[in-house]
């Protein structure tokens, strides 16, 4: 029950229902609609509470980090050619650059599946 959840970890019932919300856990549901947390919604929750009382990062940036790690998982992605990937983007934002309508364009870094 969320009662149980919020006094382990310390957190309102409240923030429990923001975070399901905004889709950074899912809880299962009895017939009755009642919360049933498993061990993978358990430790979703611990990952965001570390993230967000330890490091510091607001809740859109674990929407973020959730999502890349969901791809990473999904695509079996190797991680080192992800940080690559998100580096050379930001950099192209914050100096302006667009690569679609560059006169030179530079070979494409992909992300590509681990063997």
């Amino acid at each position: 029950m969320i009662s149980i959840i919020s006094e382990r970890y310390n957190i309102h019932p409240q923030t429990l229902r923001l975070y399901e919300r905004e889709g950074l856990i899912k809880p299962a549901r009895t017939a009755g609609n009642t919360r049933l947390w498993g061990p993978d919604e358990i430790r979703k929750l611990e990952m965001i509470l570390t993230l967000t009382r330890d490091l510091g990062v607001n809740l859109a940036g674990v929407e973020v980090i959730i999502k890349l790690q969901r791809m990473m998982e999904e695509a079996e992605m190797d991680f080192s050619g992800l940080m690559d990937y998100i580096r050379q983007n930001v950099l192209d934002k914050r100096h302006g650059i667009e690569r679609e309508n560059a006169l030179v364009k530079s070979p494409e870094r992909g992300l590509t599946r681990r063997s």
